[in-house]
This record gives C-alpha cells, sequence and structure tokens, in this order.
C-alpha cells in the first residue's frame, strides 16, 4: 500500500481513540496531535496540516454533539473527510472522447520518470479499447527517442520520433499530424525535461503547446521532492495550462504525503500514481478511496471496477449460479487465479478489501508468486482432473501433475488443500443471502484460524462487513450486488 506507513501511524490513532473510555477533549486532542505528527513524518506541509488539525477540532465538538450519535463513529467521519479535502481539489479531471482525436501533451522535471509513465498511460488507455499512439518530442536527453521506442514496442504501442530532426516542435506537429490522419483516438505527445525549471524549457513547452493544441496537459512529478512540489507544480501551471498530475515512484517514498498534498493545493486533480517500474504499475487516483484504504477500510468501488475489467462479462453469471448452488472445482479456481492475476498483483487487489489494506502480509509480490506457482500446476492436470477433484485420491496422477509441472509433490499436495479450504467455505455458502449477524458467524467458522487472526479476529470482520453492508467511506452496500454476478446480493 502507498504511504502503508502514514496509514497505519493514523488507524493506530484513531484504534486508541476507539478504545478510550471517555472520548472528552483530551483523548480528541492525543487522537490529533498522533495524526498531525504523523502527517509531517510524511512531508505533508505543516501549515495544510495545521489547517487540518483546526477544521477537525472545529466539527468535532463533543459537547454539541447531538444525543443519540455514536461519537467514535463521527470522529472517524470528520478524519476521513478532513484527509479527502487535503488530497482533493474539487476540480474534476478532463476525460477523453470516443471516436475523435484526444491530444495528451505531457511535461515535467528531468528525472521524474516522465518517459516512462507516457507509456504506462498509452498502455493503459490500449486496455481500455482506445486506439493510441505516442509523439516523442524530447530532443534535449540522450537517448529518450530510444527508450520511448523500447517501452512502446513492448507495450505494442504504435510511436513516432526522428534521430534526425531535432526541432522538438516540428516533430510534435508532424506526429499529432500523422495519428490524427490515421483517426487514433489518444494521442500523447512526450516533451522534454531539464534538471531545474529554465525559461528555455518553458518556452519550448509553450511553443509545442500552440502547434499540437492539446485536449489536456499533464504534469508527472517525482514524489521524492514532497513539498517542493508545490512551488513547482505552481510554475508549470503558471506557464502551461496543466490539467492534471500523474505523482511517480509512490512505492519508494514514505515523504509522498508532501506531493500529494501539494499537489491538491494547485487546483490540479491527481489522476494516477506510479507505483513500479513495470508498465502496468499505474495506479488510478480517486481521493476518497485512496484515503478509505489508507485508513484499511478499503476501496470496494475500486474493487468492482478491477473485476469488471479482469473477468470476462460472459462467464460471470455462470459462476454465480454455481457459487450460489454451492459448487466449486478446481476449473473454478484455475479461472479465479487468472482472473485475479488481470486485476494486478494480489497485494494491491487485497488493499481494496477493509481490514486488508495495510496488513504486511499482503505487501510485496510472495502472493502473486505463489498464484503462479497454483496455474502452472494446474496446467498440467487433465480436463478430468480440473473437474473432479475426487481422481487425486489415485497418489499417480499426483506425481504425474508435479513432474509435468516441474514442482514439487508437496505443492501439488498443498494446492488441493487450498482448493478444499475454497471448497468448503463455498458448499457452507450455498444459499445464503445478506449479511446478517448469524451469517458473519457462519463466515468466521468456514475460514481458516490463521487468516481470521492476520485479519485481526471476528472484530475485524464484523467491520469489514459493515463497510459492505451499510456503504459509508470506501465502501458498497451489498444490496447494490457485484458487477456481472446477480446471484451475489
Amino acid at each position: 500500500m502507498v504511504l502503508a506507513e502514514l496509514g497505519n501511524k493514523i488507524t493506530h490513532a484513531l484504534t486508541a481513540m476507539n478504545k478510550a473510555t471517555i472520548i472528552d477533549d483530551q483523548a480528541i486532542d492525543e487522537m490529533l496531535k498522533e495524526i498531525t505528527n504523523a502527517l509531517v513524518a510524511a512531508d505533508v506541509s505543516v501549515a495544510l496540516v495545521l489547517k487540518l488539525r483546526q477544521s477537525a477540532k472545529t466539527r468535532i465538538n463533543v459537547e454539541q454533539t447531538a444525543a443519540g450519535l455514536n461519537k467514535r463513529k463521527m470522529i472517524k467521519q470528520v478524519i476521513f473527510d478532513e484527509l479527502t479535502k487535503l488530497l482533493d481539489p474539487g476540480v474534476a479531471p478532463w476525460k477523453p472522447t470516443k471516436k475523435t482525436s484526444n491530444i495528451i501533451m505531457f511535461v515535467g522535471l528531468q528525472g521524474s520518470g516522465k518517459t516512462t509513465t507516457v507509456t504506462k498511460l498509452a498502455y493503459h488507455y490500449k486496455k481500455k479499447g482506445w486506439s493510441t499512439g505516442l509523439v516523442c518530442a524530447d530532443t534535449f536527453r540522450a537517448g529518450a527517442f530510444d527508450q520511448l521506442r523500447m517501452n512502446a514496442t513492448k507495450a505494442n504501442v504504435p510511436f513516432y520520433g526522428s534521430y534526425t530532426e531535432a526541432d522538438p516542435v516540428k516533430i510534435a506537429k508532424e506526429g499529432v499530424d500523422k495519428f490524427k490522419a490515421e483517426k487514433y483516438e489518444i494521442i500523447i505527445v512526450d516533451t522534454s525535461g531539464r534538471h531545474k525549471q529554465e525559461a528555455e524549457l518553458f518556452e519550448e513547452m509553450q511553443q509545442i503547446s500552440a502547434v499540437t493544441n492539446p485536449n489536456s496537459i499533464i504534469f508527472v512529478m517525482d514524489s521524492s521532492i514532497g513539498q517542493a512540489a508545490f512551488d513547482q507544480a505552481k510554475a508549470f501551471r503558471d506557464t502551461v495550462k496543466v490539467g492534471s498530475v500523474i505523482i511517480t515512484k509512490m512505492d519508494g517514498h514514505a515523504k509522498g504525503g508532501g506531493a500529494l498534498s501539494a499537489v491538491a493545493a494547485t487546483e490540479s486533480p491527481i489522476i494516477f500514481l506510479g507505483t513500479g517500474e513495470q508498465i502496468p504499475d499505474l495506479e488510478p487516483f480517486e481521493p476518497q478511496g485512496f484515503v478509505s484504504r489508507l485508513l484499511g477500510m478499503g476501496d470496494l468501488k475500486g474493487m468492482m471496477k478491477m473485476i469488471e475489467e479482469a473477468v470476462p462479462k460472459e462467464s460471470q453469471p455462470d459462476l454465480a449460479k454455481r457459487l450460489q448452488e454451492g459448487k466449486f472445482s478446481l476449473r473454478d479456481m484455475y479461472e479465479q487465479f487468472q482472473n485475479i492475476q488481470k486485476m494486478g498483483p494480489l497485494g494491491k487487489v487485497m488493499q481494496h478489501l477493509p481490514g486488508l489494506s495495510n496488513m504486511p502480509a499482503l505487501q510485496g509480490d510472495q502472493g502473486s508468486a505463489r498464484l503462479k506457482i497454483y496455474i502452472n500446476i494446474m496446467d498440467s492436470m487433465t480436463d478430468a482432473e480440473l473437474d473432479d477433484i475426487k481422481l487425486f485420491q489415485n497418489q499417480s496422477r499426483i506425481i504425474r501433475v508435479a513432474k509435468g509441472s516441474g514442482r514439487p509433490v508437496a505443492l501439488v499436495l498443498e494446492l488441493l488443500e487450498q482448493f478444499k479450504q475454497f471448497e468448503k467455505i463455498f458448499s457452507k455458502m450455498k444459499g445464503m443471502k445478506g449479511m446478517n449477524p448469524r451469517n458473519i458467524g457462519q463466515m468466521a467458522n468456514m475460514m481458516p484460524p490463521q487468516l481470521m487472526k492476520q485479519m485481526g479476529g471476528m472484530g475485524a470482520l464484523q467491520s469489514m462487513m459493515g463497510s459492505m453492508g451499510g456503504g459509508g467511506p470506501g465502501g458498497m452496500k451489498l444490496s447494490e450486488g457485484f458487477p456481472g454476478f446477480p446471484g451475489f446480493k
């Protein structure tokens, strides 16, 4: 989770307040002090932190709290709202229009990860079915065109550039005109960067903007610069009409809070976070969902979007019907593991679930690596074996699958044991509707003790189900159902 340390500190402060016998001014001051210290440690501007504290303190007036109102819940909601306000400039980001050429111009300093991010965004739109082309108008940095060419080739995205032409304005115009003539819907122009905010850079940006007439200008910023982000973003915004921001390298910097909050102050919405070096490592940014995950509440709406993109629509109703009937086979598990892989690293997927957002056990790539091993093992099974686990009562089949997949017999047995756990859960969920207290108890009994312990016990499960059932920050009501799964309500 991006800024997991900050999230853990804020969550700790809220948990301590929640456990307090009496919620008075002292308890609230202690909670706010811990939260503001955590924000300052994450490099958020002191002025913004003080403003957040004062606003929260004003809204949390214990003495004037309406009778019968849950004070703890109200305080948590106030903190959620104030953190969201800190990251949200209140400006809706630009959205491209289908069946027309949308021109996006990238700007930023050298070393911010601009050229890599250009390809990431092109890949993002390509996955969603947009015809996408890249233009390299960076003639200042040696190797810029080579880097874009290699990245674009890897992402299978068409590109335009020149090894001989030195005028970036001419290249930008020629590239945009070429892709417009070919009816491309998304045309992304990568421009030159510099080591600092130079007049020459800003003049070049203005010239490229004038000849390409972009629909949106995206400013790319390195998260490691912290509070300096405000001055940098403002300088670019004063030169060209910056419409939105992408913050890069958020996977490796605990100080990213400074960049996040400073950019919001420039009134340019953050649209993506760069969370890794690979092309798919571009995470859509939505302030409410981000804060919800930061506080361990999950982001179920974000999760539903991931599922909609990953799970083939034609297979959703059939799967829902089978699960409601309590039927679950190795083939079903194989398909779901593949769908999870399409959604991204397992840790990222689990961050969207309440109670699991900041769990250390889900950080890193171990879970995704295990999924790949399991898929590899199931690739060596026959159709009959995928449909009937009882066939593995024959030990020779287990040995054959182990040899075929190049994995130890112990891993095949581990996979079969994991399947039995899932099968047990789904068989008990047969006909279960809604999430009343009785059903939550049933779910707790179905789960392996180790997982329940990692989640934080019965209380954490109830909190997770509460978020799913009652909406609230980052949540959604179960009555809304899961996209494409009409049976799950």
